[in-house]
């Protein structure tokens, strides 16, 4: 009996082996398996965030454009979201969302509302500064005449949105050990070639 009952032992401790070691391939597999799109949303939305920071830069200081008093809120809800999505790219930071999304949702709505009041949609705001809200720097005419600098924000701020958005819904995965390198490289590319860009064209203008 004694020798049973070690025999049987034996085999629980076996399957329970078994188990773990599926489990840890299971999560090797998932790892794998993270959607390309899911694992690119934290950098989607960096390039996003550092281009519209350097294109506001570009605007006010190599073209000479005024911001104007919701200029500002929109840069004040952006510019703080470059250096938070690259630190937590860097850090693979899971809770990243928690720090993004509410600058970017309300960098979507200051936008939106700047928007239809560049469009004439809604009364001008009682702005301070040295030009009024409504401003029209960008006169494009034809099929891109929607096009407005505000526009331009708002569909940055929503990229964000979406792509935090989407990490969320995907579980805020971790990025795999083995692609964390990369993910940090990539990270410092974004930066690196969206800046350099942007100051040849201020060099260039």
């Amino acid at each position: 009996m004694p020798a049973m009952a070690e025999d049987v032992l034996t085999i629980r401790g076996q399957r329970m082996a078994q188990a773990a070691k599926g489990a840890t391939v299971s999560r090797a597999q998932v790892e794998k398996r993270i959607d390309p799109v899911t694992a690119a949303t934290r950098h989607v939305a960096l390039l996003a965030a550092i281009i519209a920071t350097c294109g506001s830069l570009f605007f006010s200081e190599a073209l000479g454009w005024v911001p104007c008093e919701l200029c500002w809120f929109q840069r004040i809800l952006m510019y703080p979201l470059t250096v938070i999505l690259t630190v937590g790219i860097l850090r693979d930071d899971r809770g990243l969302h928690w720090y993004v999304l509410p600058l970017s949702l309300a960098g979507m709505a200051v936008s939106l509302y700047h928007y239809l009041e560049v469009l004439k949609v809604i009364p001008p705001s009682p702005c301070q500064g040295g030009v009024p809200c409504s401003i029209d720097y960008i006169n494009l005419t034809g099929a891109l005449a929607f096009v407005k600098i505000p526009f331009l924000a708002l569909i940055a701020f929503t990229i964000i949105s979406v792509m935090l958005g989407n990490y969320v819904v995907a579980g805020a995965p971790a990025t795999p050990a083995g692609r964390r390198r990369a993910a940090a490289i990539a990270a410092w590319a974004i930066l690196g070639v969206t800046i350099v860009v942007f100051l040849v064209l201020g060099l260039v203008i």
